[in-house]
């Protein structure tokens, strides 16, 4: 089992997830984070430091987020490794809560 980022964190971008995982498994695209889930090792350090709560393990990926265990997995090879967090999108607060914006996914 793996760790998977969901719709709640595209344009966001929040990376307070991103110090505490102890194998650099977050990678960054434009306006979304996804786990590598050939790194992650299962922890769940990262769940409880997301301000959108969008970290859920593999099992627990609520019904209609699905399709982000294969776009973590599809993605994770082309982004860019992220060790340290950083600031937030500048929209960030504005698109927290909307639901629905994985037509807002850049890749």
């Amino acid at each position: 089992m793996t760790y998977v980022v969901t719709e709640s964190c595209i344009r966001c971008k929040y990376t307070d997830c991103v110090d505490v995982c102890p194998v650099d498994c977050f990678r960054e695209g434009p306006n979304f984070l996804v786990i590598d889930p050939d790194e992650c090792i299962d922890c769940a350090v990262c769940v409880p430091e997301c301000p959108v709560n969008a970290i859920y393990a593999e099992d627990d990926v609520p019904g209609d987020q699905q399709d982000f265990i294969k776009l973590n997995a599809d993605l994770s090879p082309s982004f860019t490794s992220i060790t340290k967090s950083k600031a937030a999108l500048p929209d960030a607060d504005e698109w927290k809560d909307v639901k629905n914006k994985l037509d807002q996914l850049a890749k």
